[in-house]
């Protein structure tokens, strides 16, 4: 056996050893959604719990997004009970939620393999099974998707129903209102559940099953308003309270006879208990009996509902690595460097405590970005607008044009859902919007959903726009202050996920000079130029190659954009070959450098030159090395790019096959 599979399997065993696998004896009955019918309702609730637990075993063992996962279980079991999937399209909005999904879809024997290199995903994933009609990873798309189901089965598609799931934080982005309004325009039969987990209601036991027990057989679709507001009435008052709240928090309804969803077209029923079996039996069941056309289910849930450690949790447990199951504690090892995020939180609230026009604004992610460190200290001027990047840019560029410095942090694969607003409503106007793009590069376990493989590219072709890349957490530390100084227009700085490389860090950032990189050794006859955070390793490939006896020069470019011509022309002067690299996509920095070589007729000579880039595919999900490596750009890679170059076709087999 090799010996990365006795490692991972020996690391399995004491995972296991720690935490013992639940027994499930109602689970192990069910291989397919389809064998859920066979189940009473109290074998469905009984069926919840294990499948609850089940959840929580696996993501012990694999880490991923728990507290989502486990707050729609019940939601889970009861939709494949009563809808017949996959005929029926069910769309998970983002789709991290969706663990029980494929625990009850024929993917139970490869839970455990959840965001591992060959596991399953960690969203939903049309290749990877027919239960899964519609990808996921970027929230609010699934209203969209499923009245796209919706209207190929009134077109004749081989379809049935379609049910989107989508969470109150999703819908509160501009692309499910659009979605609503179509949908309710349209009138075609759609079911849209909205999965709230921001305010729960706990009716006393059965009332609703009461109020809703005569409704599966008879009365009109609308009733089930009525009888959601009867149960309401009937609540002592705190709970009464509470699930008006609940209802009030989404639909906007303060006094009026229709929600907002009314409005729009759909038939609105809630809120109810997301956690009670029963109840969402009945009215699913009632629904679909009912439905002609657009209906929406508001059913309120616990985030990490029935594992404590999530639900006491202040993130209930949204992303997690392996844990102990009986204490919750995570295994998370001790970090060697400061991770990215946290150095270009602590720097950008060190600028805001020198300039107080500086301010930030992120879109749901204060915690993922780091822009929650300056909110402790300066909580007036942090923004988070929920998830909507399209209104975050153009709010970040009227804070610009409102004479403010802001700083618009936002992941890669995020800000490409704002990419005509930093056309449009920044950089056609000039305006001096900060765009700090963290997960730049490739990420790991979430897979290619979220790579950050495009910026530099959609960046870079932008006029007025200059383009940064961090070489490591120093070069961090230096171009947020000099994002905060630059005034003549927009600036990006892009750096990756994770720990730095554990380089010395200035007390306070030093001003780049804007379009300039540096030279970081010399010698040889072959150059690379580096942007970005892989300098680590074409560090490691000079060293490699030194010790082969052959010397290269290595420059950091640091910018994309404005290009650093007057290094680029020198390296070409003085070598007979040049490699360009970058954590980015076909099309970028290197293609940048390319067109600057043509222009200049620096192409038509001798110079040999080569640009080494993601390549032009999607990378599935591993960890950053795994994924680097089937990217073609370790440094044995690199190495073997100069190897090739000088000749030496026998070292570059050696270099890249290793």
């Amino acid at each position: 056996m090799p010996r990365a599979r006795i490692s991972h399997q020996t690391a399995m065993e004491e995972t296991t050893m720690t935490n013992p696998r639940p027994k499930t004896p109602t689970l192990d009955r069910v291989a397919c959604p389809a064998d859920l019918k066979a189940l009473t309702d109290r074998e469905l609730a009984t069926l919840a719990t294990e499948l609850r637990a089940e959840v929580i075993s696996a993501v012990s063992e694999t880490g991923g997004h728990l507290g989502s996962s486990l707050g729609v279980v019940e939601l889970t079991v009861a939709i494949h009970a009563v809808f017949n999937t996959p005929f029926d399209k069910l769309v998970w909005d983002v789709g991290h939620q969706c663990y029980p999904h494929k625990v009850l879809t024929e993917r139970r024997d490869r839970i455990r393999t959840l965001r591992q290199k060959g596991g399953l995903s960690g969203f939903t994933k049309r290749s990877e099974s027919i239960y899964d009609p519609f990808g996921a990873a970027h929230s609010s798309t699934s209203i969209s998707a499923a009245l796209g189901f919706a209207t190929a089965r009134d077109l004749g598609g081989p379809t049935g129903d379609a049910i989107a799931v989508i969470g109150d934080g999703s819908i509160s982005a501009g692309m499910a209102y659009e979605a609503m309004n179509n949908a309710g325009s349209e009138k075609r039969r759609l079911f849209v559940i909205l999965n709230d987990n921001e305010m729960s209601i706990a009716p006393p036991t059965g009332a609703m099953s009461t109020y809703l027990s005569d409704l599966a057989s008879s009365g009109p679709l609308y009733a089930l308003k009525e009888l959601a507001e009867g149960v309401e009435r009937s609540l002592p008052g705190p709970l009464r309270e509470g699930a008006q709240r609940a209802r009030n928090l989404v639909t906007g309804e303060h006094g009026s006879s229709a929600t907002l969803f009314e409005e729009l077209g759909f038939d609105y029923i809630g809120p109810i208990d997301g956690h009670d079996i029963p109840q969402l039996l009945q009215v699913l069941r009632a629904a679909r009996a009912k439905a002609s056309g657009p209906v929406l289910i508001h059913a309120c849930t616990v985030k990490g509902k029935g594992y404590s450690p999530a639900e006491l949790s202040d993130d209930c447990y949204h992303g997690v690595a392996k844990f102990d199951v009986a204490t919750g504690k995570q295994q998370k090892s001790a970090p060697n460097a400061p991770a990215y995020t946290k150095v270009f939180g602590a720097t950008l609230t060190a600028e805001a405590e020198r300039d107080s026009r500086i301010c930030a604004v992120t879109a749901a992610m204060p915690g993922g970005t780091g822009v929650n460190i300056m909110g402790k200290r300066f909580p007036g001027r942090v923004f988070d607008v929920g998830i909507a990047e399209q209104h975050a840019v153009t709010f970040a560029a009227g804070l610009a044009a409102g004479g403010m410095k802001p700083f618009c942090a936002i992941y890669s694969s995020f800000l490409q859902r704002g990419y005509d607003q930093v056309v449009h409503d920044v950089a056609l106007q000039k305006l001096p919007v900060r765009f700090a793009i963290d997960r730049a590069g490739l990420v790991g376990a979430d897979g290619p959903t979220h790579a950050g493989a495009y910026d530099i590219a959609y960046l870079s072709n932008l006029p007025n726009m200059t383009v940064m890349a961090a070489a490591d957490e120093a070069e961090l530390v230096h171009m947020v202050a000099t994002a905060a100084a630059y005034d003549d227009g927009p600036i990006a700085f892009r750096y990756p996920r994770g720990e730095g490389v554990g380089i010395e860090m200035p007390e306070r950032g030093s001003l780049l000079e804007i379009g300039k990189g540096r030279i970081i050794r010399e010698g040889g006859s072959v150059a690379i130029l580096s942007l970005g955070a892989h300098l680590s390793e074409c560090l490691k490939a000079a060293e490699d190659l030194e010790a082969r006896g052959i010397g290269v020069t290595i420059a950091d470019a640091r910018f994309a954009k404005p290009l650093d011509t007057d290094l680029i022309a020198q390296l070409t002067a003085n070598h007979e070959a040049l490699i360009t690299v970058e954590q980015g996509a076909e099309g970028g920095f290197g293609a940048m450098v390319l067109h600057w070589l043509a222009r200049t007729g620096r192409l038509d000579g001798t110079l040999k030159i080569r640009t080494m880039t993601l390549p032009d595919r999607f990378i599935d999900q591993a960890s950053p090395a795994d994924m680097y490596h089937d990217a073609g750009l370790t440094a044995r890679h690199i190495a073997g790019q100069v190897l090739h170059l000088m000749g030496a076709e026998t070292a570059l087999l050696e270099a890249t096959t290793a």
